[in-house]
Order: C-alpha cells, then structure tokens, then sequence
C-alpha cells in the first residue's frame, strides 16, 4: 500500500520520557492564615474546549476501543491523584475516599463536557496540601533534628503506599523525610569539601572548568532556602499545569503513548520530530555557584541571540519581558520555568535582563530580540568510520548514528523545503560506500522512534523488496507497508543494529525488519517494547496530543509491544530495566497475526549463537565491559533498597561502601586501559565535574564519544568480523 505518515510519538517510549513535568515539585498556591488558596486558578474557554475534543476523541478513536464510562472514569481519577501525589504523602485517605465517592463515576463524563471543575477543584486542595508541607517542613527546620536515629528506616517507595489516615500519620512521615534530606546534604557537602581540597591539590583534574563549590550553606540552610523557593513558585502555577495533569491522567488511562502537551511542551514534541523549534537559539542550566540563577550555557550559531551579538555563554537570565510587557524577575525560577517564557512563535519579540558571569548587579544590560525559527542540524543523523585491529590488520568500518525518525511534515505539507531522516541516512550510507567499509554499523541506541513513514524508506534503503512491517487498526484490519523503491538497495553489504532499552518505537520497527530478513545482526540489549503508532493531533484547540489508533507487527507476525526486540548478540544493559513498556502503567498486550509473505535475505540465523559465544569471551576480557557491568550490577543494589536509614553514620557507612566498589570498578578500568588510578573518591568525582562541564559547552557533533559508549561500537564492529570469517569458513 501507498506510505503514510504515521506518527509514533517521538520522545515517548517510557510515556514522556523527553517530556518531564516537573509540576510535583513546585506547584501549591500560596495560602492565608486561615489555609485558603489565594490564586483561584480556572480554565479558559480553550482549555475547556480542548478538553472536549480529546474526550470525544479518545472515547470513539482509540485503539482499545474502550468507552469513556464509569470504569474508566475510575481509573482516570486514580491516575490524576497519583500524578499529583506519586507517593501518597499530600492527601489523607478520607480526601482519597471523598474524591472516589463524588467523582470517580463521572469525571469521564464531566470531561466529554469540557467540565474541568472535578479536576481543578482536587488541584486546588492538593496545592493547599503542598503549601502546608512547605510550611510544616520550614517550621520544623527551626528546630533541633536528631540525625542518629539507629536502626530507624523511612520507605522511599511509596507508589503502593497506603494513604495516611490521620494529619498526625502524614506529619511523622514529613519529619523523616526532613530528616532523611538533612542527613543527605550533611553527608553531600562534607564530600563536597574534600572535593574542593582534591582540587586545591590538584586542579588538573577540573579539566580547566571553573568547578567552584556551591554557596557555602548549612544543610539547614539549604533546605530552609529550596523550601522558600518552592513557596515562591506556588504563586507562578497556571492553569496548563493543571489541564496537562489531568488530561494526561485521561490519556495514560488508555495506554503509556496517548499523551497531550501544553503549548510549551508542544513546542518540545515539534522539536522531537522536525529538528527545529521558534525561540532565540540558546540553551540554558541552573548556575552551578548559585542554583537562584539560570545561565546561558550554549547560543545556536545563526539564531537571534548569535546575530545579536550581545548575548554571551556565562551570562545569568534574570529577567524576561514579553512583547513590551513588564519585565519578570525570574531569580529563582526552575529552568524549565524559564525555558516556558523564551520560546514563542516565530517574529515576536522578548526582552532579557541579562547579567554577565560575576558581574555587579548594577551592570545588568537589556536586550531585546526577535524569535526566530531554530534549525538544529548538529541533532540529526551523523556518520562515521571507526577502525579495528584484528591480527595485524586493521579493518575500517562505517557507523551511522540516528538519534531519531524525524521529518518536518509540517514543511514538507506546505510544499516548503523539509529535512528528514530517510534522506540524511540515505545520503551517510552512499558516502560510507564511496569509503569502502567492510560494514556498516547502524546504532539506534536511545533513539525514542518517531515517523513510521520514514523507517519504511529506510528499511528499503538495505533491503531489496518485500513488506517491512505490519499494522493493525482498532478495528481488527490490517495493513502491510511494502518496500516501494523498486528493488533499489543503497547499501547491499554487511550491516549490524546497535539496540539498547532506550530504542523505542520505529527503532524496534528497523532492527526487528533487519532481524526478520537476517539482513544484519542486531546487537545489545532487549528494546522497549513500544508497538503502537499514534497520530499527531495538531489542530486542536489548545496545544496538541498524540493519540494510539494502531499497533505494528513484524513480518514475521509478532508484536513488538512489551517484549521488544530481543537482539541476536546481547551486551551488558545500562539501563537495569529501569523503563520501557514492561514497566509502564496500562500498557497494550503483546500478540501475534499471521506472517507476511516475504524471502529473507541474508544467513544470519545460523552463525547467531556462535556469534554471540564469541562476543561473550571477547567482552569478559574489555576492561569497558568489565566496568558496565559492575557498575550495572551496583546500581540494580541500589535500585532495590526501598528503605533508607535514619541515622547519619550507618548511612554514610553505607553510602562509602557504594562509592568505595563504584571507585574500585573504575581504578580497575583504568589499570586495565594504562591510565592512573584516582587517589580517593572526591578525586574521582572532581574529575568526572569538570569532564561533565566541558562536554555540556561542547556541541554534540564536537562531544567525543565516552570509552564505554564506544566499546558497543567497537564490539559491533567485532561481530561483523567474527560473521564474515564464520561464512568464509563455509
């Protein structure tokens, strides 16, 4: 059949995995005396309108089916309460018993009707609920706080917590908290001071970065400050922070990728899958010194900012004025908060305050400039050669790296020049041919999926003919996307996959095609599991949404969904199954259809378990491998502690025991790769500071890759030797 535009989400293979809320954090309204909520937040007439549409929509066009009834409204308000309260510390059990009682029947219902009052009227008693925390937890800072409390746990997972019945409950689980917090920033700025005296020692290990240590706060302090500094972002909540929670809380009642973004974090999702965004072409962070400041840490060459020429890296943001407006005093703001007032469509103007690095207040300049549309071309598919030795002889291979399925449908709809993946892939393999590489390494680790049309184009770029994946529609029908280049292979050679848990989506659709056709080896770790497209909803009424209506299929019959892609050669998973679809909330089953007609290619499938035998003695012997695993290996320990204990000397008994083997795994790492050892573990951590501020000034194309990530690339190339010598040998 004829391509289409499928678009399965960029950035949602964990359900909003590039698109973090950070709502929890700081969004209580500030309240009076009495405890009554001062900003009265309500919906727009947009926002009520939106939520209309996407109610009707995913009532009548989702995948599942599923009605919008009074089941399914009981699991949206129990996915809105615990997106406001994750770890059931804010509400009581009563409130959680009241809500179930008033709405949980109806809220589907109310939200069809565009009826947002359920949902605002919860968020108003959870902000006053988060104000009170604030406030309880200040008062409590006040006062003397036993750190040597043995053998006294607090739970750190909660998710299926029960709720407190009483205030007296909940205030005894804040005062562990507080503690528990107080006991961490003792031991962090205690090893923070060694870090500094590390340095004094021996400031080559900064790197020549400015690694100056934070103020120099008390724990008490500290937290007395990011406590007032939440209170003071209460008064900044809006009103779409209350439409994404409970909107989203409809939408992942469906499944993990039917999501709906706020304009600001629809701007994110454009980015995700058109590489380009409107804003003034900065990238910005938290001061290191002092995290009241957000600073300018990269300016986009060609954007507003570069054409200025006023605006330079280090320069502290602390005030921001839309269109002539009032200018905001932003000191203290989250980035993120920040990030939602600089970008804006393209040809209005914002005004900066701006502070240069260690300047005097008093020479903060103003500059005004104009948004503008941002081409990120240093973010798409990039391609290189790597060589390995192997008796003697030295073997080129070529790599291409695809960070996701991009496509500017928007552009390419208007008829107006557009970018995509297929093309920038096309064109890497041609130019890795012209270089004649015994193999072509193609890594899709971390790339989150994105347009179904694209991956087709690219499966057909190293295939002959031949179906390339399966879709079945909620209805049952099911569609076959065929390879329609006529037979034309751009690259017919050797090729291998690189996959990791972070490959989602139309990453899953490629390797599992490769696979299928034993056309390549897929090499690494089991892939998320997202085997669902969804349509891009850009045309509603307020911000935009994606919404699941299909699920693929292999051509071979399976589903993707939930189990992944299970590679043909496994390497050490980084990730420890900390995301992906099997650990996602309402995730679709895995099933199976009937196998498309197809001829497999190549003969892969029976050097497969030699292949991976060889792998597995080659890596036990890389001291990269070596290092991934243990370090794989003590962060699943500390995943799966749930507790943590109340007394500062067992804890920072426990905490040096973990540092000690982390600190072991690396000094073994560098014996092994002829470098020195570190000393202690502040040395360690002082180095690894100033190499994580010298690569976040660096542009990712600039960024040289990290000695772990590249031995998957390396072993990649190892494996497509070992294949070509076990067919020689046949």
């Amino acid at each position: 059949m004829k391509l289409q535009t499928i678009a399965c989400a960029v950035a949602l293979a964990t359900g909003g995995l590039f698109f973090t809320h950070a709502v929890n954090e700081a969004i209580a309204a500030p309240t009076t005396e009495s405890g009554a909520v001062l900003n009265n937040i309500q919906p727009t007439q947009a926002q009520q309108l939106v939520t209309r549409q996407l109610a009707t929509l995913i009532d009548r066009q989702h995948y599942l089916n599923m009605r919008l009834d009074a089941q399914t409204s009981n699991r949206i308000l129990g996915m809105y309460l615990d997106s406001l309260d994750p770890d059931h510390t804010m509400f009581l059990a009563s409130e959680i018993n009241s809500y179930k009682n008033k709405y949980g029947a109806n809220l589907g219902a109310a939200l069809k009707m565009g009826d947002l009052t359920p949902a605002y009227t919860i968020h108003a008693q959870y902000r006053e609920h988060l104000s009170e925390f604030y406030r309880f937890m200040l008062a409590e800072l006040k006062k003397p706080q036993n750190l040597h409390q043995k053998d006294v746990y607090i739970e750190t997972d909660r998710e299926k917590a029960a709720y407190f019945d009483t205030p007296a409950e909940q205030q005894a689980y804040w005062r562990k908290m507080l503690v528990s917090q107080l006991i961490n920033l003792t031991i962090t700025k205690q090893e923070d001071l060694a870090k500094q005296a590390a340095l004094k020692k021996d400031p080559s290990l900064a790197d020549g970065q400015d690694l100056t240590s934070p103020e120099d706060l008390t724990p008490e302090q500290t937290l007395t400050k990011r406590y007032t500094r939440q209170l003071e972002r209460i008064k900044r909540i809006k009103s779409d922070d209350v439409l994404d929670k409970i909107l989203n809380a409809m939408t992942l009642s469906y499944d993990p990728h039917s999501n709906y973004f706020p304009p600001v974090d629809a701007m994110e999702l454009n980015r995700q899958t058109t590489l380009q965004l409107e804003g003034i072409g900065v990238s910005i962070r938290p001061e290191r010194r002092n995290e009241d400041y957000t600073k300018i840490e990269t300016i986009v060459e060609g954007g507003p900012a570069s054409k200025s020429g006023q605006v330079k890296a280090g320069d502290r943001i602390i005030g921001v004025a839309q269109n002539g407006e009032k200018m905001v005093d932003v000191i203290g703001w989250s980035s993120q908060e920040i990030v939602g007032l600089i970008r804006g469509k393209r040809g209005t103007k914002i005004t900066l305050k701006l502070l240069g690095a260690g300047a005097p207040m008093s020479q903060a300049r103003i500059v005004t400039l104009v948004r503008d549309v941002i081409k990120e071309d240093d973010q798409g598919v990039r391609s290189r050669t790597v060589n390995i030795t192997r008796d003697g002889k030295q073997h080129t291979f070529g790599v291409i790296e695809i960070p996701s399925f991009y496509l500017n449908y928007r552009a390419r709809r208007e008829g107006a020049e557009y970018r995509s993946v297929a093309d920038d892939t096309n064109n890497a393999l041609k130019e890795l041919s012209a270089k004649h590489v015994e193999g072509i390494v193609i890594d899709l680790r971390n790339n989150p999926g994105g347009s179904l049309e694209e991956v087709s184009k690219m499966i057909g770029q190293v295939i002959k003919s031949g179906p390339v994946v399966q879709i079945r529609d909620g209805n049952g029908n099911v569609s076959v996307f065929e390879d329609t280049d006529g037979g034309h292979q751009t690259y017919t050679g050797p090729l291998a996959v690189l996959v990791n848990l972070a490959s989602a989506s139309a990453s899953e659709i490629y390797s599992a095609a490769i696979q299928d056709y034993n056309r390549g080896i897929v090499i690494g770790s089991t892939t998320t599991g997202k085997g669902t497209a969804q349509i891009q909803l850009d045309t509603l009424a307020y911000g935009q949404a994606t919404l699941t209506q299909r699920k693929f299929y292999r051509i071979t019959g399976g589903s993707t969904q939930n189990k992944g892609v299970i590679p043909d050669v496994k390497l050490v998973d980084i990730w420890n199954d900390q995301f992906g679809e099997r650990k996602a909330k309402n995730a679709l089953k895995w099933d199976t259809i009937p196998t498309a007609p197809f001829k497999r290619e190549g003969s892969v499938a029976p050097y497969v378990t030699a292949l991976d035998q060889l792998s597995e003695q080659r890596v036990a012997k890389d001291p990269q491998f070596v290092y991934l695993q243990k370090r794989s290996q003590l962060a699943k320990k500390a995943d799966d502690e749930k507790r943590v204990v109340l007394d500062i000397d067992q804890r920072k008994a426990e905490i040096l025991r973990l540092e000690q083997q982390t600190l072991d795994a690396e000094n073994q790492r560098r014996a092994a790769t002829g470098l020195k050892a570190f000393q202690n573990w502040e040395s360690y951590q002082a180095y690894l500071d100033g190499l994580s501020e010298s690569r976040a000034k660096m542009k990712a194309t600039q960024r040289p890759a990290l000695p772990e990530d590249e031995a998957f690339v390396q072993e990649a190339g190892n494996v497509l030797l070992d294949y070509a010598h076990l067919q020689s040998q046949h």
